[in-house]
């Protein structure tokens, strides 16, 4: 079977940058894995992609060794299995909140006796080879997202369950679950404290931590805090940031007409 390149990296001690994805369009996921990020992530819960956009995008991505990585809109058997039929190699799964949680995503996404999987991996045949069914429970990642007061308080169990790879933070679900304004980079106190507390009982029962970021700077602030997967922005935020940069410099030299 294909080798997961993230599962590769964590083994070498080396972080891994993740590109996010929530235009729905091949195109634009193939630009975005030609750039060298070493994984992207395919967003079915926040972004404008829905299953048939999903398929095409890991067909784009795989024109190149970027690692292809869906979350999911929720913990749901039936697009968990469908998202590693198309060949996704890793699942964020958002709102795991208890170790029942934690240990029904694990479930859904391993073929029996160890879990509920259903046999049918379509293309996850074509991209990670005819052995697919012999070791992708034990290729694929798994990441539970932790953004919730409530798996705060059921974190030790969740990271217990067998079978997690990882947890996700996602900072500004987690700042509004803690009653503080939601954001990425610069977040408060009381959720700075919160995702140290997620970061070191992650590496206490030997898991992967990951978090989402709004600039490179804060992604490499994470890194050194000891995190091993960090998101920077996403396709539709650097479209805007790029135009903005240019329109500004033109702006400024009197180019173009001003809106205002």
């Amino acid at each position: 079977m294909r080798p997961n390149r993230l599962r590769t990296l964590w083994s070498e001690g080396r972080a891994a940058v993740n590109g996010w994805l929530a235009i729905a369009n091949g195109f634009s996921a193939e630009t975005m894995a030609h750039q060298g990020w070493d994984t992207l992530t395919i967003d079915l819960q926040h972004g404008l992609v829905d299953y048939q956009a999903m398929v095409g995008m890991l067909q784009a991505i795989s024109t190149t060794a970027t690692v292809p990585l869906v979350r999911v809109p929720w913990l749901e058997p039936g697009i968990l299995m469908k998202a590693l039929d198309a060949g996704a190699y890793g699942l964020i799964c958002p709102m795991v909140n208890t170790a029942d949680d934690a240990a029904r995503f694990v479930a859904y996404t391993t073929y029996a006796p160890r879990g509920t999987r259903s046999f049918g991996p379509v293309r996850g045949l074509l991209y990670g080879g005819p052995d697919y069914p012999q070791h992708a429970d034990d290729t694929i990642v798994r990441f539970a997202m932790i953004e919730t007061a409530q798996a705060l308080d059921n974190l030790d169990a969740i990271l217990a369950v067998p079978g997690l790879d990882a947890v996700y933070i996602g900072p500004s679900d987690l700042s509004l679950a803690l009653g503080c304004k939601p954001t990425f980079d610069d977040v408060e106190p009381r959720v700075a404290e919160a995702i140290a507390h997620v970061l070191a009982r992650a590496k206490a029962h030997g898991l992967r931590a990951g978090i989402h970021n709004g600039v490179a700077e804060g992604a490499a602030a994470r890194v050194a805090m000891g995190f091993d997967f960090v998101t920077v922005s996403s396709d539709a935020r650097l479209i805007a940031a790029g135009s903005q940069q240019i329109l500004k410099t033109l702006r400024a030299a009197g180019v173009g007409q001003p809106r205002g």
